[in-house]
């Protein structure tokens, strides 16, 4: 697969895992700062999600395990106050890229 095309991939199974994928309870109880007890629970499978997604597109757990890790923190900072949502997309966008990348050298 070329890198267009895994690029494209990724953006597809990025907008699934973070809006379809992602129901309400999910984007308001995985933020550590919004009240709800199980917030490790719902941020972790959010992006472990995320992290399926990368793994099935690219054929790497690791690049999954990566994204999962990148997801959560950025996530974080979202939910944090310390970024706005367009920075959260543009930086997960950003970790596609570099899965990309990765993938190309592999």
């Amino acid at each position: 697969m070329s890198a267009a095309h895994t690029l494209f991939w990724l953006l597809v199974a990025h907008a699934l895992c973070d809006f379809p994928l992602q129901n309400d309870y999910l984007a308001r109880a995985k933020n550590p700062w919004g009240g709800h007890a199980e917030w490790p629970w719902c941020l972790a499978a959010h992006s472990v999600i995320q992290g399926g997604g990368v793994a099935l597109v690219t054929g790497s757990v690791s690049l999954g395990l990566a994204e999962a890790v990148c997801h959560a923190a950025i996530d974080t900072l979202k939910c944090a106050g310390r970024i706005s949502y367009s920075s959260d997309q543009l930086l997960h966008v950003s970790c596609k890229l570099a899965w990309v990348a990765a993938v190309v050298m592999l």
